[in-house]
């Protein structure tokens, strides 16, 4: 992007800032890589982790006495460490066992899980209430028969408006174990109603619960065992677009917050910012301790490592729409709009170099010497053959690897199953020649092609049915200029991009799945007139649809 072209965007996103859309939408974000909560390692077993909204209590069930009761600790402001669990007494602690409890966001309710006498079930919801945040807690009553079943109910979280519970519970009617549901009531004074199933969308047939909503009620986090995480018990988010939307397919947080043991679902912050969680690591069913990370909204739009003009130009075109990825303001979940709050939130990342935690795959081709093209990432390496030429200068980031289009090309390990949903590759190319090939993946298809008789980017990445075919551009990339290609994958729609733009797009049907590693600079096959002649820089694979 030209100087003159970045300040034109600049001027017109000025005068932005007295307008405003409509329409809903929610930024993307990512978790930083969690730590302890300073000052929070209660020894023995803490569970919960609940942190009240001024952020000057937690609260937590702890078995310090053999049996679970419920504590507290407090701090006189946000910066000062925690004082010592302090028991919360004989009215609201039982004999029997008294789990995790939840704040609401007046400090005036708490909602814990018992199996005192007087209950329905197992394990039943109860709420202690108090008449202002500095009087003392009164005796627990029970959510009664409409909420609670004759089984175990527990984990419940209350959204920030008073309106609505969310709980888990091994009741009839679910998809698995212990499944998510939800009670509401039309005001603060009113009764509970019926509890209703999450549905299968969030739910899984394994064991789904601790559930917590963010304030503006647009991300629900949960821990479940279901298939796709890291250890025994994963923290999973699923999303809406607004309040009125069905929740979305849940994607697990990755291995910045979960490990190989267990990690239960604590509580938001009031700001939306950081999350709060308990894990037993490193030993599964060890001690526990209190854990954060931050959620950070992801601000480099066009996944090329920086955060520039092409990230305002890409917010301007989406001014007041619901285009989510732009959505990130206030951080991390957004507002609804593409407005002056997102625009803010970008402006304090400009001119920063970022790293997509949504990159699963990183080769820089950044070396200047060796067999070998580091992975800046977790996948595979890529192994050199052939004579390929490190041109540490000559890149258009940083460095390149020059091939001859005879015998050189790089092999990774399998990487990802093109099948599966969502992702994106992106790399910058030179030279080249028709018919030759950037990208492709051993017994699966030729990802990245200069057709065969114009040079145009081509993907032979197709779908399953008998009708497949490949989706071709007349977007010429062998001109001698160096591009930045790319091809998006979102379930339904595939998409080729060349230096920014759109160049062709279609809804395939499901694509083929394949296992093969990667090739860099040859065909599937690596058959003679389909390795690639020219510079090849920057090659990234991404779990996340990247907005070109």
């Amino acid at each position: 992007m030209t100087i003159r072209r970045t300040w034109q965007i600049m001027a017109v996103a000025g005068l932005m800032l007295a307008a405003a859309g409509t329409g809903p939408a929610w930024g993307d974000f990512y978790c930083s890589r969690a730590v302890k909560v300073p000052g929070a390692d209660f020894g023995s077993t803490p569970m919960g982790g609940v942190i009240a909204p001024d952020g000057l209590t937690i609260y937590v069930a702890s078995d310090h006495t053999g049996n679970f009761e419920l504590y507290e600790a407090a701090r006189p402001t946000t910066d000062s460490p925690w004082g010592p669990l302090v028991n919360m007494g004989p009215t609201v602690n039982s004999p029997s066992w008294d789990h995790a409890a939840n704040i609401s966001a007046d400090g005036l309710s708490l909602f814990f899980p018992s199996d005192r006498p007087g209950g329905s079930g197992g394990m039943d919801i109860w709420v202690t209430t108090r008449p202002t945040t500095d009087s003392p807690w009164g005796t627990p009553v029970n959510l009664g028969p409409t909420v609670n079943s004759s089984t175990w109910d527990m984990g419940p979280k209350m959204t920030p408006d008073g309106l609505s519970l969310y709980f888990h519970s091994v009741r009839s009617g679910g998809y698995g174990g212990e499944d998510i549901w939800i009670t509401t009531r039309a005001t603060k004074d009113a009764a509970w109603g019926p509890p209703r199933n999450l549905g299968p969308t969030v739910n899984s047939s394994g064991n789904d619960g601790e559930a917590t909503i963010a304030p503006n009620g647009l991300a629900l986090f949960f821990n479940s065992d279901r298939a796709g995480g890291s250890g025994s018990y994963d923290l999973w988010v699923t999303t809406r677009r607004t309040t009125n939307h069905a929740w979305e397919p849940p994607v697990n947080l990755g291995p910045n917050v979960n490990s190989t043991t267990i990690e239960w679902c604590g509580s938001v912050s009031s700001d939306g910012a950081t999350l709060y969680f308990v894990s037993d690591r490193p030993q599964l069913w060890g001690p526990c301790t209190v854990y954060q990370t931050s959620l950070t909204p992801m601000t480099d739009f066009n996944g090329d490592g920086k955060v520039d003009g092409e990230e305002l130009r890409i917010m301007v075109e989406n001014w007041g729409t619901d285009q989510p990825l732009c959505d990130i303001g206030p951080v991390p979940y957004g507002d609804g709009v593409v407005d002056t709050q997102d625009l803010l939130v970008l402006s304090q990342y400009m001119g920063q170099e970022v790293i997509d935690p949504a990159v699963i795959s990183y080769w820089k081709l950044d070396e200047v010497e060796g067999a070998t093209a580091r992975n800046s990432v977790a996948g595979p390496d890529a192994t050199l053959l052939g004579d390929p030429v490190w041109q540490p200068d000559a890149g258009a980031v940083g460095g390149a690897i020059r091939l001859d289009g005879i015998d050189d090309c790089l092999v990774a390990g399998f990487e990802r199953d093109p099948a599966k949903p969502p992702w994106s590759v992106f790399a910058w190319i030179k030279g080249g020649a028709p018919g030759q090939v950037i990208l492709s993946q051993l017994a699966g298809a030729d990802w990245f092609v200069a057709d065969r008789a114009t040079g145009a980017l081509m993907t032979d990445l197709r779908s399953a049915g008998r009708f497949s075919h490949a989706l071709c551009s007349q977007a010429v990339i062998t001109d001698g200029q160096w591009h930045r290609i790319g091809l998006t994958w979102d379930g339904t729609t595939r998409t080729l991009c060349v230096d920014g733009d759109i160049v062709a797009q279609d809804v395939p049907g499901n694509l083929k799945s394949a296992y093969g590693g990667l090739h860099i600079g040859c065909g599937k096959d690596m058959a003679p007139g389909s390795f690639w002649s020219g510079l090849i820089d920057d090659v990234r694979i991404y779990s996340r649809v990247i907005k070109p």
